[in-house]
C-alpha cells in the first residue's frame, strides 16, 4: 500500500471513492515525481540546490491535496454521522378524527419548514380517513442538515384545543406521534431475504383514467420483528420497492441501536411509542397560544406562524439544550 509521508492516507482507498480518486492519483503522480528528483540528486550533487525548490514546489501540492482530501473525508464522515436524507413518519395517536387532523398539520408544519430550509420534501404513503386528516403517512425529506436539525422531532406530540365539532366548547387532547428514520448510506444491518414478506398493490389514484392499473404499490414485512413499510408514489415498482428497503433497514437500524443501548443505559422508550396522551415530548395549547417542549421545559407563543413552519427557534433550543426524557406537565 502506498501512503503519503505526512497524513497516513491510504491511496488505494481514496481511488476507490469518486470524491477523492482524482485527489488520490495527482498525490501518487506528484510522489513518482518527488522520488525522480530524490534519485537525481543521489546521482549528482550538484543538481541538489535545484532540486530543492523543486521539491518544495512539490511539498506545496502534496500539502494542498492533503487539506483538499480531509475536507471531503471530514464532510463524508459528518454526512455518515447527520445524512442529509430522511424518512419523516407522522401517526395519529388518541383522539379520533381530531388526532388525525393534527397529524396533517403536523405533517404541514415539517413541509413548511423545509420548504424555508431549501429541503425535498416527498410524500411516500399516505393514508387519510374521511375527515381530511392522516392516519398516518410517511414523507421523503433531503437536504442539508436535514437529520441534525430534526433528529429531535421523534416523540408523541400532544394538542389540547377545541375542536370545530364540538359543541359545547370543550377543550379535547389529542395525539399524533413522530418518528424521524436517518437513511445511512451504510447499516451494520443484515437482512436475510427469507426474513421479508413482500405484497404489491394498485396505488391510489384520483379516478377515472388517473387511476394506477398496475401493481406499483409495495409494503415489506420484516417476520421476525413484524416492521411492515409501504411505499406508493413512485412510478414503477421497483422504485417503490427500492424505498421501502431503505426505510425498513433504517427501522431495523434503530431497533438494533437502541437494543445495544439498553446494555448500557437501561430501558429505552420505542421510536414511534404507543402515540398515549402521557407520553409526549411537546404540547401545543391552543387556547393559551402556547407550545411547550416537555424535554427542555421551554415554551413559545405564537402557535399560527409555527404551524406554518417557524419552528427553527424550537429547534436550535433542542439544538443546544440537554433532551432527556419526555416529563407530565
Amino acid at each position: 500500500m502506498l501512503y503519503n509521508n505526512l497524513m497516513n492516507f491510504d491511496l488505494e482507498e481514496l481511488k476507490k471513492n469518486n470524491k477523492t480518486n482524482y485527489f488520490a492519483v495527482e498525490y501518487e503522480r506528484l510522489l513518482g515525481e518527488e522520488q525522480k528528483i530524490n534519485d537525481m540528486v543521489r546521482e549528482d550533487s550538484s543538481l541538489k540546490e535545484l532540486a530543492e525548490e523543486e521539491l518544495q514546489n512539490i511539498k506545496f501540492q502534496k500539502e494542498a491535496l492533503e487539506r483538499q482530501v480531509e475536507e471531503i473525508l471530514k464532510s463524508e464522515k459528518d454526512e455518515e454521522e447527520f445524512p442529509n436524507e430522511i424518512v419523516l413518519e407522522v401517526r395519529a395517536g388518541a383522539g379520533g378524527d381530531e388526532a388525525s387532523l393534527f397529524a396533517w398539520e403536523i405533517a404541514h408544519m415539517y413541509e413548511k419548514f423545509s420548504e424555508i430550509q431549501g429541503w425535498s420534501w416527498k410524500p411516500l404513503d399516505e393514508s387519510m380517513n374521511d375527515v381530511g386528516g392522516y392516519k398516518e403517512a410517511s414523507f421523503e425529506v433531503k437536504g442539508k442538515d436535514v437529520y441534525k436539525l430534526l433528529q429531535y422531532e421523534t416523540g408523541v406530540h400532544r394538542v389540547q384545543r377545541v375542536p370545530a365539532t364540538e359543541k359545547n366548547g370543550r377543550i379535547h387532547t389529542s395525539t399524533a406521534s413522530v418518528a424521524i428514520l436517518p437513511i445511512r448510506k451504510k447499516t451494520t444491518v443484515v437482512i436475510n431475504p427469507s426474513d421479508i414478506e413482500m405484497e404489491y398493490s394498485r396505488s391510489g389514484g384520483a379516478g377515472g383514467q388517473n387511476v394506477n392499473k398496475v401493481e406499483t404499490a409495495v409494503r415489506l414485512i420484516h417476520k421476525p420483528t413484524g416492521i411492515d413499510v409501504r411505499c406508493t408514489t413512485e412510478r414503477k415498482q421497483l422504485a417503490n420497492r427500492e424505498k421501502a428497503m431503505e426505510i425498513l433497514l433504517s427501522k431495523l437500524q434503530i431497533l438494533k441501536d437502541e437494543e445495544e443501548a439498553k446494555k448500557y443505559s437501561g430501558e429505552r422508550k420505542s421510536q414511534i411509542g404507543t402515540a398515549d396522551r402521557s407520553e409526549k415530548i411537546r404540547t401545543y395549547n391552543f387556547p393559551q397560544d402556547r407550545i411547550t417542549d416537555h424535554r427542555i421545559k421551554q415554551s413559545w407563543s405564537n402557535l399560527p406562524l409555527i404551524m406554518e413552519g417557524n419552528i427553527k427557534k424550537i429547534i436550535d433550543a433542542l439544538q443546544s439544550g440537554e433532551v432527556g426524557n419526555s416529563e407530565e406537565e
